[in-house]
């Protein structure tokens, strides 16, 4: 059944219910871009930009280098790159050589890179030229399959002078050692040949990208995105998004083909920055900016609002803690966003009051969607109209997109309109399933008069005009600045140091991050150990956003009658 659409009374009317046209190689909005406008910048990069042409003549090159390799049909190439202007290119070229996009976080240690390589089964890697990225793909590889290493230095990207100046200077991040056998990007550019013949792709069935998210196992699960779902995905978005682009005008659809200018702050790695800021730039011809590392400059942030002042960017897609981080720079008066005019959020909870000072300062409108990494991600989104979007709520469901209340128990019985309950997806954009594991696919799935949908894990209810209202979410997940970080994984790594018997992780409130990762540990009998030691422990092992802020030592932890621990409990009393 899922949502009765005739309550969707703020539903803007010109919003098509239902759109087709989206089963197609996900690489073909590259093409089709690259056929329209030619000529338009699509990344820019330290005042240099490549057009949507010399993009798709990038990926036509990488698809013939990889296909030259052996890397073909259904194999997994990993992508493990901050936001540089190579990532589209490449992450097009993957998919022209019929392969699957694996994403990796720039930031990963070498045993959580490592899990992802060896998991995926990946045959190549794309790293950045640096001293701590490059060394940590090299590591990461050695027991994986990985057979193929192809290092992107980013002095290619850069405008001439620039290039020459940072090259003398030693400004241009570079490794130390490079190892003998490994590709470099500017070269396989130059001779892999401009023509391949990509094999035929099963939209629809094909796998084109696999993002790991995180999972109560303690090792993240990879979610099977096919290029349909990807692509209906950023069809649904060019449809709903309706701006006035001349003040008093009326609401229509993104003009193509460069008027629009993304600011790409949200990291690519991760399906919420890949599909509704890199993936909808691209469908919409605009302009993409690449901003690797958007804490920069001093005091932190200062080089993304100096980005926005030269760039002139229209749209941002971030998360609550990004605008945070804009309203709270002390010196922002200093610069001007009023480019601005329309911004998505999502990942967690907005503020009202922050949404309304971030509007007034920049004159755009933030509206608020809901997702999940296995549903590319976005289920539902507000209208990008004040008149209809609803603070609080998270809007209505995308066109062909079904959303049903269920019960926590069996997942199978639809609850009353208001009532809170699990929330369910059935639509285009929900994943083929989980990587090679079918316990999780069997856990995370149900059939409902005859559709399969897949279950969040997050609480929610609809209310009397048809706006989805999110209540809760999984007690035990933590949102650090947008991400997810599961406890189980932090506690796996815990439980590797030989003076923990017991440990468990929650999340506490957090002015910055809208929650931090608290441990609590009981050690060994006759151990001592202290917090300093497993805090540079975990530092080893955990990205930033996983690592413990602070961690509390108990004789016991509280346990239920079978042995588990509450984390409830600690939470409550921590």
């Amino acid at each position: 059944m899922g949502i009765d659409f005739a309550h969707q009374v703020h539903r803007p009317p010109e919003i098509p219910w239902e759109i087709r046209g989206f089963e197609k190689p996900l690489f073909a909005l590259l093409d089709e871009a690259a056929e329209r406008f030619p000529k338009a910048a699509f990344t820019i990069f330290q005042d240099a930009s490549r057009t949507y042409a010399q993009v798709q003549a990038l990926a036509d090159r990488i698809a013939a280098f990889l296909m030259a390799q052996g890397i073909g049909k259904g194999d997994r190439v990993a992508l493990f790159l901050p936001n540089l202007p190579h990532y589209p290119a490449i992450f097009f070229g993957i998919l022209k050589a019929g392969a699957v996009c694996v994403t990796c976080n720039p930031m990963y240690t070498v045993n959580e890179l490592g899990y992802q390589l060896r998991d995926s089964g990946a045959k190549a890697v794309f790293c950045m030229d640096h001293p701590q990225f490059y060394p940590v793909a090299v590591q990461a590889a050695q027991d994986s399959d990985v057979q193929t290493v192809v290092i992107c230095n980013i002095k290619s990207s850069l405008p001439r002078l620039k290039a020459v100046l940072g090259g003398l200077l030693g400004k241009i991040p570079k490794a130390a050692v490079h190892e003998p056998g490994h590709f470099f990007f500017d070269r396989i550019i130059e001779t892999a040949p401009p023509e391949q013949s990509p094999p035929a792709i099963d939209p629809l069935q094909d796998p084109a990208l696999i993002v790991y998210t995180g999972g109560t196992t303690g090792h993240p699960k990879g979610a099977v995105l096919t290029h349909s779902n990807l692509a209906f995905h950023a069809q649904a978005l060019n449809e709903w998004v309706r701006l006035p682009h001349e003040g008093g005008g009326s609401f229509e659809k993104l003009r193509p083909g460069g008027y629009h200018c993304y600011l790409g702050i949200l990291p690519w790695y991760h399906i919420f920055g890949l599909s509704v800021c890199m993936l909808a730039a691209c469908s919409s011809g605009s302009r993409l900016v690449c901003i690797p590392d958007p804490r920069a400059g001093h005091p932190p942030f200062t080089d993304v609002l100096k980005a926005v002042v030269h760039y002139r960017p229209t749209l941002l897609v971030a998360v609550p803690t990004i605008f945070s981080a804009f309203f709270n720079h002390p010196h922002l008066e200093q610069y001007d966003l009023s480019s601005i005019m329309c911004c998505a959020s999502g990942g967690a909870p907005l503020p009202h009051e922050l949404c309304r000072k971030f509007e007034e300062k920049t004159g755009s409108i933030i509206f608020e969607g809901y997702g999940l990494s296995e549903t590319s991600p976005v289920i539902s989104v507000n209208p990008t109209c004040k008149d209809s979007r609803r603070l609080g709520t998270v809007g209505y469901s995308l066109p062909n997109t079904s959303i049903s209340i269920v019960d926590l128990e069996t997942g199978t019985r639809e609850l009353p309109r208001g009532e809170d309950g699990e929330i369910a997806v059935h639509g285009p954009q929900v994943m083929k399933g989980y990587w090679k594991n079918p316990e999780a696919d069997a856990a995370s799935f149900r059939e409902i008069d005859g559709k399969r949908f897949f279950l969040t894990g997050d609480i929610g209810h609809v209310d009397t005009e048809g706006y989805l209202v999110i209540t809760d979410r999984k007690k035990d997940v933590i949102l650090v600045g947008g991400f997810n970080c599961y406890p189980r994984e932090v506690e796996e790594v815990l439980f590797q140091h030989p003076k923990v018997a017991q440990a468990a992780v929650v999340g506490i409130p957090d002015e910055k991050s809208g929650e931090a990762v608290k441990a609590f540990v009981q050690l060994r009998s006759g151990e001592s150990c202290g917090e300093q030691e497993l805090l540079d422990f975990c530092r080893q092992r955990l990205t930033g956003y996983k690592r413990p802020r602070s961690i509390e030592f108990r004789d016991e932890l509280p346990t239920s009658v079978v042995g588990k621990v509450l984390r409830r409990v600690l939470r409550d009393t921590g």
